[in-house]
């Protein structure tokens, strides 16, 4: 598959569910804890192909930083998952307007996130 995935969230727990199911889906997953660590991969020379990434964060929140990554000319292709616990009414309100590609309500399983990953690399959210 060759797709880089970065998964941003400042649980440790998130971060290994999500990174087990991508895995083993095939794709290539980095994380990270905060939006701030985040962009060392984001800007590198092997940026991802998605990011997934919680909203709840300390530092720096989910929706400000896909806004702030969809307004910068590096990184507004990148398409964005945005995750959290929050209501589907609520999320789909958050993505449209931080710009996000979509979103992954929280708890997921392995079949979800991999399908919504799938579906938002693929042109669809």
């Amino acid at each position: 598959m060759d797709k880089n995935i970065l998964i941003i969230d400042d649980s440790d727990l998130v971060l290994a569910m999500a990174k087990d199911a991508l895995e083993d889906a095939g794709y290539h997953v980095s994380t990270a804890t905060n939006g701030i660590e985040a962009n060392r991969y984001i800007f590198s020379r092997n940026k991802p192909d998605l990011i997934i990434m919680d909203i709840m964060m300390p530092m720096l929140d989910g929706n400000k930083k896909a806004r702030i990554l969809k307004e910068n000319e590096m990184s507004r292709d990148i398409p964005i998952l945005l995750l959290s616990s929050k209501s589907d009414q609520e999320m789909r309100k958050l993505a449209e307007e931080a710009g996000a590609d979509g979103y992954i309500l929280k708890p997921f399983t392995p079949i979800e996130i991999v399908s919504k990953v799938r579906k938002c690399l693929s042109g669809g959210s």
